[in-house]
């Protein structure tokens, strides 16, 4: 009953603190951290509620890293894209041995300057898909470099705790690890021969029972956790390895979206275990190297990734924010340490340590993140950036339409406007972009829309059309007053996700604003109304749509057709 009672009490603290930090825009996690600091000295004292709360806090991890493989399919490293794969490397490499000379000077041993090198690199997915979802900038393209940066962290941190595992079960040799590595692989390798040959017969049954999906997935990916650890390696990465072998499945998101609320309970208690770890009269011994090694990730880990992704010749503003994104350390940070304490190769109070740069890190990183588009004007000129040398092809001095960003939207308008010829113009900052338009033949260039020098190249004077498909508020109102102020006779469409902000659109001067999600209905409703009950209409526009979905794919739209 007393384990009962001080769970039910930490969870409704826990909900207090979280309900507050969201007033105040901060991650929950925070506030879970911060419930461990306040429940710590009067429950988890008890050893028989602290070994309770350390085992469901095990399972959450266990659940976090299940998930996070359903995500690492195999064609991963080919969607994140070059530029994810070679800045997420360098970025490993020279911010891990940044991070090891930090730590080296502030008189670490060489084993835990190493430890603490890997543990500042990695930053959260969590935290900032949380963040950039709140930002309502998932849809942008910075977001886009930033994801496949982090899920390529995400997938050398579980390469990392294989190691890590072989290390401590087999000592440090050449031939114990290679023997450790090798049934690894051989495990892996019965893992996927059982996804592949055993689970599509059981296909059926998940189709029919959504329970048995529930806890087929609870089962297969606690059950591998299990398995592994028996095998000498360890759980995190028994749960993780589960996850990679479904990620393939058909089920896979359905399986993460039912598993999340699940995860999200446990996770809860992980931190806050983690937070009770905290030794509050240690805290004063270790403050300075924790402020030390939280500003080399507040501001020089940042710095690092945005001169990365300034070499792949991105803009200004996307060096800025993806560097942002940066700012903070990762709850696998965390679980690297602890696991490495676990194995006897680190000291605990080192947990103590990172966790509190973790705090530290994440709360002033959220601010930057949200508010990163307010701060950039203040800072611009000392972002670095890489001029992108190959303006794409460009005809004319003139243009009767000029069509801003060549996302999903603006791939039919450029199919439209094909006929128009040199007098069309097409404007991306994606170099990839300006690399495939040119080489169709596409008349067009390279440039921001809120660049005020690269505009007035443009002879907006002249322009008949502008269409923006850049889901960015702030990029459009600037286009649009820009626009306006140089020609009030021409025509400007812009897009929206969000009514108040259409509103302010129209007020600012567009003469049209698309609502994707909006016209996305009212087509239908239209197609209702003009086919009636005729199926064999409808099978003709199903038709005329999957061939330009597959064309969609071919071109390399994204799988998620939400622009959010």
């Amino acid at each position: 009953m007393e384990i009962f009672i001080g769970l039910s009490i930490t969870i409704v603290i826990a909900a207090v603190i979280a309900g507050i930090l969201q007033r105040l825009k901060q991650p929950v996690i925070i506030g879970h951290i911060v419930t461990g600091l306040i429940v710590g000295p009067y429950f988890l004292h008890n050893a028989q509620f602290s070994e309770v709360v350390d085992t469901l806090s095990q399972v959450g991890i266990a659940l976090l890293l299940f998930i996070i493989g359903l995500s690492l399919t195999p064609k991963v490293i080919k969607d994140v894209g070059k530029a994810s794969f070679f800045t997420g490397l360098s970025q490993i490499f020279i911010v891990s041995t940044a991070g090891f000379g930090v730590a080296k000077f502030l008189g670490f041993s060489n084993i835990i300057a190493v430890y603490l090198g890997l543990a500042l690199t990695f930053s959260s997915t969590i935290i900032i898909m949380k963040l950039l979802s709140d930002k309502k900038d998932l849809g942008k393209y910075y977001t886009k470099i930033s994801i496949g940066l982090l899920l390529f962290q995400d997938l050398i941190v579980a390469l990392m705790l294989i190691g890590i595992s072989a290390i401590s079960n087999g000592g440090a040799n050449l031939m114990s690890i290679s023997l450790v590595v090798l049934k690894g692989i051989i495990v892996f390798d019965l893992v996927i021969l059982f996804t592949i040959y055993v689970i599509p017969l059981l296909s059926s049954s998940f189709a029919r029972s959504q329970e048995f999906l529930f806890l087929f997935s609870i089962a297969w990916g606690l059950g591998l956790a299990t398995l592994f650890h028996f095998l000498g390696f360890s759980m995190e990465i028994g749960a993780l390895v589960a996850g990679v072998a479904l990620s393939t499945s058909p089920y896979h998101f359905e399986i993460s979206s039912r598993l999340r609320p699940l995860r999200d309970f446990f996770v809860i208690l992980f931190f806050v275990l983690l937070g009770s770890k905290i030794q509050v009269s240690a805290i004063h011994s270790i403050i300075y190297p924790a402020v030390v090694l939280s500003l080399f990730v507040l501001i020089v880990k940042p710095i690092l990734v945005m001169f990365l992704t300034a070499s792949f010749r991105y803009r200004r503003k996307v060096n800025f924010l993806t560097g942002l994104n940066f700012s903070q350390i990762s709850e696998f940070s965390l679980v690297l340490v602890i696991l490495a304490v676990k194995m006897g190769q680190l000291p605990g109070d080192i947990v103590t340590l990172v966790t509190l740069v973790s705090l530290i890190t994440i709360t002033v990183s959220s601010y930057l993140v949200l508010y990163g588009d307010k701060i950039y004007p203040y800072l611009s000129r000392f972002v670095p950036e890489r001029r992108f040398t190959k303006n794409g092809t460009v005809h004319l001095d003139t243009f009767d339409v000029i069509l801003f960003g060549c996302n999903r939207i603006g791939l039919d308008f450029v199919s439209d406007f094909k006929d128009l010829g040199h007098k069309f113009l097409v404007v991306d900052f994606n170099p990839e972009s300006i690399e495939k338009l040119t080489a169709t033949g596409v008349n067009c260039r390279y440039g921001d829309a809120e660049d005020n020098e690269f505009l007035d190249e443009l002879n907006l004077a002249s322009v008949k059309m502008v269409i923006s498909t850049i889901p960015d508020f702030e990029a459009n109102n600037f286009l649009i007053s820009k626009v306006t102020s140089e020609n009030k006779n021409a025509v400007i469409m812009a897009i929206s996700h969000e009514i108040d902000e259409a509103i302010n659109l129209y007020e600012a001067g567009a003469t049209y604003v698309l609502t994707p999600h909006f016209l996305g209905g009212k087509y239908a409703s239209m197609l209702i109304s003009k086919y009636g009950f005729d199926v064999e209409k409808f099978v003709s526009e199903k038709e005329k749509h999957l061939k330009d979905l597959r064309k969609r794919k071919e071109v390399g739209h994204p799988q998620i057709i939400s622009e959010r």
